[in-house]
């Protein structure tokens, strides 16, 4: 008896314990010190002096928060932790968005969410179903996994925050809709946060970051008590060459006393002032709503500066490693030379002509149509060489000079513009409008075909669908490749008193290098805040060049006036 009495004795101690414990946990970063358990590299509990910067980032309870990260900066656990807080102390639903449904949530389940719970009893304890890969329910509350492509999911249910991982990778337009999931919350707890490595600038992260208090993290130089920031300066590259030994030797300094800042030291200079130290993040815009944070891998404890270095001695010669040094290992936006069409470019095409108002029926003329709130239009004649249609590649082998370029409101007015300048064939965006669309394309049944982007087609092959459904399916960034790089190489003569519209429209587009999960550089085109609607009209237009050339360009058009 008196053994049974005191067990429980100890097991009433206990239970009073983890309660008056619990009531010290007011903070997210309390949390994670008291319940996160970690792996490799840093395993036990979480400890912020591997990664003091997160410290003020977990606390930050800003309606917008905005983390613009170099990669492997601890943000997602950061995120994953202010989630678990959200779910086990104040018992609120979380939403975490990722890219796309499949593979990134089934991905993040295995890699994040399961060892998260294998490595912490207490997060087992909280989660009572945790076999659905989308919905992990905590009592009342839940965790929801979704993916940006689907508006659906992100509307279906609603909740106090909002975590959006690798906003760069995410379908852009669908964000500001998942806000809405918020609304009608308790205003104290509504938080969305959004995280990522850049691309461009105004685009995917960067778009929210500028619009931000942009905090950057400063500390003391322990040399000369001067408060200084890491920065690409700040790293000094000791060989050019990768192989060589020597660049083991790199390293960083301090900017302003040139002082050698050691690797090995960082746990030391960079301590956050809750620690002990004397860093923090500085912003750099004031009267901010939105919190911002931004982070490079010279900061980083487990990254030396050698592998840091050996990155950008890389990006000198390869344009996927250029934009991953400038993305991934210094958090910052970056555009490849090249990678836009220039103002130098478009003056290099331009001709003394004007615009023309028609094209003989002997010509071969084409036209690409952009579907939004309006309908952006290009107008191409084409040449060959010795007057020749040739039987290789028609799109290198031809030369094209813009006859038109402007707006049109309506699907109608398509149709004067078909036989005003005999075009021999035509290429229209079909979305939004598919309808009206299809019924253009049925009005000039063989000589106009709806167009889209699809994953499955390579290079510029295009995919002829049914004829009773007008339609193709394209590689967008082989084509765009080629329709914007007609201007690049001076092989498209443009009018002199071409728009400023679609001139601007023109330098939208971005060809950016991304990485797949083996390595290999991976192209594809953004925009930023821009709009980039004759850039496809261009593009569509380029594509209805070898689709008129099928046709044998002498046929006449049979439409409707």
């Amino acid at each position: 008896m008196l053994v049974l009495d005191h067990k429980l004795t100890r097991l009433a101690a206990k239970r009073i314990g983890a309660g008056l414990k619990r009531r010290t946990i007011t903070s997210c970063s309390r949390w994670a010190e008291s319940y996160r358990v970690m792996g490799q590299p840093y395993p036990g509990l979480w400890k912020f002096e591997h990664h003091p910067w997160s410290r003020e980032m977990h606390d930050c309870n800003a309606e917008m928060m905005i983390g613009q990260k170099a990669a492997q900066m601890a943000y997602t656990e950061t995120a994953l932790n202010k989630a678990f807080y959200a779910i086990d102390v104040k018992g609120l639903s979380v939403m975490y968005v990722l890219p796309a449904s499949k593979p990134d949530a089934s991905d993040f389940s295995t890699s994040r969410f399961d060892p998260a719970l294998e490595l912490s009893p207490h997060l087992a304890t909280i989660f009572s179903n945790v076999k659905n890969v989308g919905h992990k329910r905590a009592g009342s509350a839940n965790l929801f996994i979704r993916g940006s492509r689907s508006r659906s999911q992100l509307k279906s249910v609603p909740v106090a925050k909002m975590i959006f991982d690798e906003v760069d990778e995410m379908i852009q337009a669908n964000i500001p809709l998942a806000f809405e999931k918020t609304s009608g919350q308790n205003a104290d707890e509504i938080q969305n946060f959004l995280l990522s490595t850049p691309t461009i600038d105004k685009y995917g992260i960067n778009a929210y970051f500028v619009d931000s208090s942009q905090e950057h993290y400063f500390f003391q130089c322990p040399y000369c008590s001067r408060f200084i920031e890491l920065t690409g300066d700040c790293l000094i590259v000791t060989s050019d060459d990768i192989s060589d030994a020597e660049i083991m030797k790199s390293h960083i300094i301090c900017t302003s006393c040139k002082h050698i800042l050691p690797h090995e030291e960082k746990v030391n200079f960079l301590k956050d002032k809750k620690s002990g130290g004397t860093a923090h993040w500085v912003e750099q815009k004031t009267n901010q709503m939105a919190r911002g944070f931004q982070i490079n891998q010279l900061y980083s404890m487990s990254m030396p500066p050698y592998k840091i270095a050996i990155s950008k001695i890389k990006a000198e010669t390869n344009p996927a490693d250029e934009q991953e040094y400038w993305n991934s290992k210094m958090g910052e936006t970056h555009t490849v030379e090249g990678a836009k069409i220039s103002d130098a470019q478009i003056i290099e095409c331009t001709r003394g002509y004007t615009k023309i108002q028609s094209c003989p029926a002997d010509t071969l003329c084409t036209m690409g149509v952009d579907v939004g709130k309006w309908l952006h239009i290009e107008i191409t004649q084409w040449f060959f060489e010795k007057g020749m249609i040739p039987s290789t590649d028609i799109s290198l082998m031809a030369t094209g000079r813009l006859m038109w370029e402007g707006k049109r409101q309506h699907f109608e007015e398509l149709d004067v513009l078909m036989h005003q300048y005999n075009v021999k064939f035509c290429v229209i965006d079909a979305n939004p409008e598919r309808r009206k669309a299809i019924e253009f394309a049925q009005r000039f049944w063989g000589f106009v075909r709806m167009c889209y982007y699809g994953n499955n087609v390579a290079g510029k092959t295009i995919h002829l669908h049914a004829d009773e459904e007008h339609a193709v399916t394209v590689d967008r960034t082989s084509w765009m490749d080629l329709s914007l790089g007609r201007i690049k190489r001076n092989a498209l003569h443009l009018p002199k008193d071409l728009s400023l519209e679609y001139k601007d429209h023109i330098k939208a587009p971005v060809r950016v290098y991304r990485k797949d999960k083996n390595d290999n550089p991976v192209g594809s085109y953004i925009t930023g805040n821009e709009a980039d609607h004759f850039a496809h009209a261009r593009n569509y237009c380029e594509i209805a060049l070898p689709l008129a050339a099928g046709l044998m360009a002498s046929q006449d058009i049979k439409g409707v006036v």
